[in-house]
């Protein structure tokens, strides 16, 4: 008799306390006046680099994903201030963005400014470098060559939706070269020889 007191206690605790977390659980999905939020990325790979930065760029957070498949990280918001920030997921070819307000305690996601920003993809092939690049919202991307220490090529390419650049080099000027494109308050660099 001891025994199934003991068993019905023990189911009766189990769904008591699983209950409490379903509640909170929804609570704090659906409010977001909590100070956790929940954010979520899909596909995410290992090596993958996670970021939350305020609005003025400073990083407030940072760390390589260690797992592949999706993502979720809960984040306390309790110590910030009020105003936007940014969490960004850096993948190989893509920058995954999401952007949250904080005003008076409340944390706010704005969904219509969350993008993906799409990185230039920079390769040599003996003496020729190519640069090719995605960006929706057209802006400047400039691209500057080193050769021995000095810039020997730099340009800036404006309002194109698709970006495909082929530099021939000069192939009697043996050596280390190092590319520069800056976009999106972003660079990428690449060192090759030819």
């Amino acid at each position: 008799m001891k025994t199934i007191k003991r068993r019905v206690l023990v189911v009766v605790f189990m769904l008591v306390t699983l209950f409490n977390y379903a509640n909170n659980e929804k609570d704090f999905n659906n409010t977001m006046n909590a100070n956790k939020v929940k954010v979520v990325f899909e596909n995410v790979k290992k090596g993958h680099q996670l970021t939350f930065n305020d609005e003025n760029g400073i990083q407030l957070h940072s760390e390589t994903i260690s797992k592949e498949g999706e993502l979720i990280k809960y984040f306390d918001l309790s110590s910030l201030n009020d105003g936007l920030y940014t969490i960004k997921l850096n993948k190989e070819f893509v920058i995954v963005s999401k952007h949250l307000e904080v005003k008076n305690g409340k944390v706010t996601f704005n969904e219509n400014s969350d993008k993906l920003i799409f990185k230039p993809v920079i390769r040599n092939e003996d003496n020729l470098l190519i640069i090719s690049k995605l960006d929706f919202d057209k802006k400047p991307l400039a691209v500057t060559l080193w050769y021995d220490g000095e810039i020997i090529f730099s340009e800036t390419i404006k309002n194109e939706l698709i970006t495909n650049r082929v530099y021939k080099l000069d192939k009697s000027l043996p050596g280390e070269y190092t590319v520069i494109v800056y976009c999106n308050n972003s660079n990428y660099s690449n060192t090759f020889k030819i």
